[in-house]
């Protein structure tokens, strides 16, 4: 790991560039500031070793020359751990309660902001008639809940008392020669109070995940690749924010006999020669169930007709589509000698009006 592109610096950074280029990637990366986000939190630690690595100059020295810097864990606990600058001048650099703090009053001095949970997505399969005429179904999805264990807070309750560190001052002093350095207690974050431990059952975050039946409701004449929008069942939100929600993406398997278009379907029907030629009324098969077209005299092959509100209900206006009726003539497989007659004196007749 190199220090220096930890802080976005150059090999050649003045101290003033090191506190700067902290105290930016702190106010972004600093625990308080991202609760719960551990990839954060580990980013972060890998500033601060950076940071207490450059800003010392004997440390600078060592890691400069090859010799690699120490981590935070290695090192002892007592001495010099930190800066106190809080007299503001051109190299001011924020201590961790003051980067908390000025990320509150930016955001308007109300404290966290809450944040809506992320919307999830579950596909779902449907007939066609299950589409024409709605349904009820389920789908099983997996969801980041509320940890019920610490409602979402992340910690567990303990008794109420003095930190034990810094013994209720919230800040704790260390001593060099004639020089003596303050910085916030870490055990309890400068409160001066026993801090509360993460939360065992979801490891501090707040949430778990638990998977769940919901029920969707599809409303009739849903089309393929709609969605369905379920209000509340996508991840709970973050710091009390609202859940998001579910959407679900309908796929409406093909009908063997009709095509949808927009809100009307379409169908081929086969008719008889003498149906075409003299006109009559066959049974269709509709969405709707059975019923009777109308075929006029003379029907040529490929005439479609249309029967209203037969076809699929709109999401839009309320109002039902039609059914498009194309029809075909039909001869039939094998002809005996009798219709042949027939045909090849209807030939003599009409053949040159037919070539027309």
């Amino acid at each position: 790991m190199d220090l220096y592109i930890v802080l976005g610096l150059a090999h050649g950074a003045t101290e003033a560039d090191i506190k700067r280029a902290y105290r930016r990637l702190a106010r972004r990366f600093h625990p308080d500031i991202n609760p719960g986000d551990r990839v954060a939190e580990a980013r972060f630690r890998q500033i601060l070793d950076a940071y207490e690595t450059l800003i010392d100059p004997q440390r600078r020295s060592r890691y400069d020359s090859g010799q690699g810097f120490e981590p935070r864990e290695t090192r002892a606990k007592s001495g010099f751990e930190g800066f106190d600058f809080s007299a503001r001048g051109t190299d001011y650099s924020a201590t961790f309660g003051d980067l908390f703090a000025e990320v509150l009053s930016e955001r308007g001095g109300h404290g966290v902001a809450h944040e809506r949970g992320a919307d999830l997505h579950q596909e779902l399969q449907l007939s066609f008639e299950e589409a024409f005429g709605g349904v009820d179904r389920t789908v099983t999805v997996t969801r980041r809940e509320t940890c019920r264990a610490c409602a979402g807070t992340g910690q567990t309750r303990v008794s109420s008392g003095p930190c034990q560190v810094c013994h209720g001052n919230g800040a704790v002093r260390s001593v060099r020669g004639h020089m003596v350095f303050t910085r916030s207690c870490t055990a309890c974050g400068g409160t001066g109070e026993q801090r509360p431990r993460s939360c065992e059952r979801c490891a501090g975050v707040g949430q778990e995940n638990r998977s769940e039946t919901v029920g969707v409701r599809v409303p009739e004449g849903v089309a393929d690749g709609e969605r369905i929008r379920v209000q509340g069942k996508g991840n709970a939100g973050i710091r009390g924010g609202p859940p998001g929600d579910l959407y679900v993406s309908v796929h409406v398997a093909p009908h063997p006999s009709f095509h949808r278009d927009g809100d009307d379907f379409h169908t081929v029907v086969p008719i008889a020669i003498h149906d075409a030629a003299l006109g009559g009324r066959v049974e269709i098969l509709t969405p709707q169930g059975p019923a009777r077209l109308r075929i006029p005299p003379g029907t040529q092959s490929g005439q479609r007709f249309r029967l209203r509100e037969r076809g699929a209900l709109s999401r839009r206006d309320g109002r039902r589509g039609d059914l498009v009726v194309e029809v075909r003539l039909m001869l039939p497989a094998v002809l005996d000698e009798r219709s042949k007659e027939l045909l090849r004196e209807f030939g003599r007749i009409h053949g040159d009006v037919g070539r027309k």
